[in-house]
């Protein structure tokens, strides 16, 4: 039997979410947010409004912290409680049950299976990622999913794929972590949605890097990148993603939450928004030259490259601190 969340929703006329345009530098960030910036829509709740936690983004070291909305932030704004789903059934039949309920679910699974991600993984290479699935058919080995940039559909041994089914089973089954997400019985008027999303926001801003996170990725990149020159070149996929489209992405995302933020009566915002933007964009060139550092082995320009997002991060702090009052500041 069938069962949908969103039963006006179908992944053939889906329109994706404009965080996710092709216009953007970063279309897709990462696959946990990317889920959320379509489910949220879908409920009716704007997604800019979440993205407040950008602002702790650190330099790790070896990457960018891999950004994801804080759980008791989506409570605390739009009354969702996400909770981990206790596997001990088979997964459909979990899924199955929640909804019913009318609860989604988020899921890891193989992208190995997920048709979306043709010309990458799918039947290609296996790999960890998370979806959120709107429509279950177990008779017919079907359902719609949520992943990367919209509503998607798969089907047969893809559906027998994803859950370990048929001569798709596994002799040791792997038990994916899976989140339910409890709806909420009433939302926040706009108003103190705005009001909520500032007032975390600042919390956030006194959790930012006590350093800035791009001149200490800056120090270490000539480094690093020689060391990447050396592996395998779908290496440098990896490192590209967990350091410069990551720290992209991440602050791409965050120039949307200060102009939804602006939009919405929080003014003069404006001057971090684009300090935030340049950061992004400074990025996405950087990953150019930097494949182009890779196959010839110079490195000696990659860290001047650095130097407009580095003042931008600086700018976009003091402008931060001008606007929304003075913090302390404390390691992220």
């Amino acid at each position: 039997m069938e069962k949908k969340i969103f039963s006006d929703l179908a992944p053939g006329n889906y329109q994706r979410h404009p965080l996710h345009s092709a216009e953007r530098d970063w279309p897709e960030t990462n696959c946990y947010l990317d889920v959320w910036i379509e489910v949220l829509p879908a409920l009716g709740l704007p997604p800019e409004a979440c993205l407040g936690y950008s602002v702790t983004q650190d330099f790790e070291g070896d990457q960018f912290t891999f950004f994801k909305v804080p759980l008791e932030d989506l409570e605390s704004l739009y009354g969702l409680r996400v909770t981990e789903l206790a596997i001990y059934d088979r997964v459909e039949n979990h899924v199955a049950a929640q909804i019913r309920r009318g609860r989604l679910s988020l899921v890891e699974v193989d992208s190995y299976y997920l048709p979306d991600t043709q010309g990458v993984s799918y039947h290609k290479s296996h790999g960890k990622t998370t979806i959120a699935i709107n429509r279950l058919d177990i008779d017919g080995r079907a359902m719609d999913y949520f992943h990367g940039l919209g509503l998607h559909h798969l089907e047969g041994d893809d559906f027998d794929g994803i859950f370990q089914r048929g001569d798709k089973a596994l002799d040791l089954p792997f038990l994916p972590y899976t989140e339910f997400v409890k709806l909420p019985e009433k939302e926040l008027p706009a108003q103190e949605l705005a009001e909520q999303a500032k007032a975390l926001l600042s919390t956030y801003l006194a959790k930012r890097p006590s350093r800035n996170p791009i001149a200490a990725f800056a120090d270490v990149l000539p480094g690093q990148v020689a060391a990447v020159s050396e592996r395998p070149f779908e290496f440098f996929h990896l490192y590209a993603f967990n350091t410069l489209r990551q720290l992209g992405a991440n602050f791409e995302l965050f120039s949307a939450h200060l102009d939804w933020l602006g939009a919405n009566g929080v003014n003069e915002l404006e001057e971090a928004a684009v300090a935030a933007r340049q950061i992004s964009t400074t990025c996405k060139s950087l990953q150019f030259q930097l494949a182009r550092a890779v196959m010839r082995k110079k490195f000696d320009k990659l860290q001047p490259a650095l130097q407009p997002a580095i003042s931008a991060w600086d700018d976009m702090m003091t402008a931060l601190d001008t606007q929304l009052g003075k913090t302390d500041r404390k390691a992220a």
